[in-house]
Parts: structure tokens; sequence; C-alpha cells
């Protein structure tokens, strides 16, 4: 639920059990806590001095951002990943905010539930990686911020594959459900945009330098988080460009398929219409018809109308129509 550690290049890694020792060591001072009780994450403010609206953030949908407060600098992300439903293009995406809080020599991770991003960063100081254990807490903040960014591309892959197959089978089919899919992926892409348009502006603020706890050496490592944040931004709207193409062939397709069909249905009518005159007229109940008496009437009709039929038919096929 809550760990702490701290670690330097001289006296490596040490676990803690007491926050506050944890903060007066010698070292840069980490704590991860999730899963973490209301009760607990108060304890985690109280020992360094987090506004408790700060940590309520973290605990709420508040956009990512990130604002200087005196002693500290707190960054909210969210990480991003697809769930995949009961069918193939059933997928949504879901997003896990994670606060960063830097001070001095100190760095404090909160969220809702243990994040891969998070445990791959502490793995990697566990296993003595000697630039965390070298650089300062903002360095461990920016492989944090680096490792939940990088989880931005893997969504992207996961979309981009879905776009390629539904570009395939726009052209050949007009199910409903490539409609469908298109509107799922079209759906994904809105809800990750949302995730990072804001990523883009907090990590640009840290990419700046402007919070007192980002060294000057740091912000390069910020900088190029922020370019990758740039460039998951630019796939982002090509992917939401790529989709609505694939959506207007969709409905072009479907458009012309109807128009076919009518086309069709309008040669059966045009070829049928004479001969429905002709039977409608000669159906008259009028004694006075000279026709009727006429032994040949009847054959010479069918024959008559016969003959209409082919001769549209056989404009119609010149004219390809049919």
């Amino acid at each position: 639920m809550i760990d702490a550690v701290v670690y330097s290049g001289e006296t490596g890694v040490v676990e803690y059990d007491d926050l506050a020792a944890a903060k007066a060591a010698r070292g840069t001072t980490w704590v991860r806590a999730h899963d973490a009780s209301r009760d607990e994450l108060d304890k985690v403010a109280d020992a360094f001095g987090i506004h408790r609206l700060a940590v309520e953030d973290v605990r709420g949908t508040v956009r990512a951002k990130t604002e200087e407060f005196p002693a500290y600098t707190f960054t909210l992300l969210k990480a991003a990943d697809l769930t995949r439903g009961d069918r193939p293009f059933d997928e949504e995406v879901r997003e896990r905010p994670v606060g960063v809080f830097v001070g001095d020599d100190w760095v404090v991770t909160l969220s809702q539930a243990s994040l891969p991003a998070v445990d791959r960063v502490r793995d990697a100081v566990s296993r003595g990686d000697e630039r965390l254990l070298q650089r300062g807490p903002d360095f461990t903040a920016y492989r944090v911020v680096d490792v939940i960014v990088d989880g931005y591309f893997d969504v992207l892959d996961r979309i981009e594959a879905a776009i390629e197959e539904i570009e395939e089978e726009v052209l050949v089919s007009t199910d409903i459900e490539t409609l469908e899919r298109i509107n799922a992926v079209r759906r994904d892409l809105l809800s990750f945009r949302k995730v990072v348009w804001p990523a883009r502006e907090a990590v640009g603020v840290l990419a700046r330098g402007d919070p007192e706890q980002v060294r000057e050496a740091t912000e390069k490592y910020f900088r190029d988080v922020y370019d990758h944040l740039v460039q998951v931004v630019d796939l982002t709207e090509t992917y939401r460009d790529l989709t609505s193409g694939a959506r207007d062939i969709y409905l072009n397709t479907l458009s012309q398929s109807t128009n076919e069909v009518m086309k069709r249905l309008t040669v059966i009518a045009v070829v049928f219409l004479p001969l429905t005159f002709v039977a409608g007229l000669f159906g008259m109940n009028f004694a006075a018809m000279p026709e009727l008496d006429w032994p040949y009437a009847y054959h010479a009709t069918v024959l008559g109308m016969a003959l209409v039929a082919v001769v549209l038919a056989a404009y119609f096929r010149e004219q390809r129509y049919l």
C-alpha cells in the first residue's frame, strides 16, 4: 500500500517503515502509495507537507496538470491503456491518474491502483540503477513520467492496427459492424486525445524548467518527453483523420451500393412499364374493341410485349445500366 525507500550513490537503497525517518534520512526519499485509504494518504501528506487538495486531485477526475507549491512541484498525469470487451472492436481507453510530487530531496507518487509505469521505475531503484541513485528526485520523477508517456505509444500501436484492418474491410464490406468498429475507434481516439493534450501542457512546464525543484541538468530529459508527447498528439490527430476518411469511404461505398440497387430496380420498372400499359389497355371490358375479335390478337400482343422488353433490355445493356 505504502512503501518508502531512501537511495543515493553512496548509501545504496534502504527501505524504511517510518515516513518521518525516511524523510530525514540522507539521500533521495521516494514514497510510493497506491490502493491506500484516505487516512493513509493523509499520513503521507502530513509527513511531506502536501496540500490536501492536491491529494484529492489524484483521487478525482481532474485533467493532467503541473502546479508549483513553495516546497514541492505537483504533476498529475494519467496512464492510459486499452481494455478489450467481448467483441473485437469493443475497446475503450482506461485512464488511471498518478500524482508525482517532487521536493528538494524527496519524491512521492500517489495512485489509486498499482501502475506498471511506477512499478518499473521502483524495480530499477531496487536493482541499484546508477542513474537513479546518483541523480536527484527530479530525475526519478522524469523516469516515471517517461514510462507513462511510453505507454501512450502502445495504445496508439493498437489503434493503428485496428485502423489498418478497418481500411481493408471498408473497401469490400458494407456490414453495419464495420461502421460500429469505425465509431468505436473514433471514440477511443477522442478519449485518448483528452488524456494526451493536457499531459503535453503539464510536461511542458517541467521541460521549461519553471519549477525550482527541476534542476537544469534534468530539463533536457523532460524536453525529450515533451517531444514524445508532441509526436503522440500529432499521431492522434492523424489517426482521427484516417478514421474520418474510412467512415467517408464506408458511407460512399454504401451509397454506391444503394445506387446500384436503385438503378437495377429502375431498369426493371422501366421494362415492365410499357408491358403493364399494354396489359391494362387490353384488360378494359369494352364491347367495341375490334382487336378482341381477331383470332391472333393474343399471340400478337404477347409477341409485341416480349419484343418491347427485349429492345429495352438491349438498350439498357448498351448504356451499361445492366
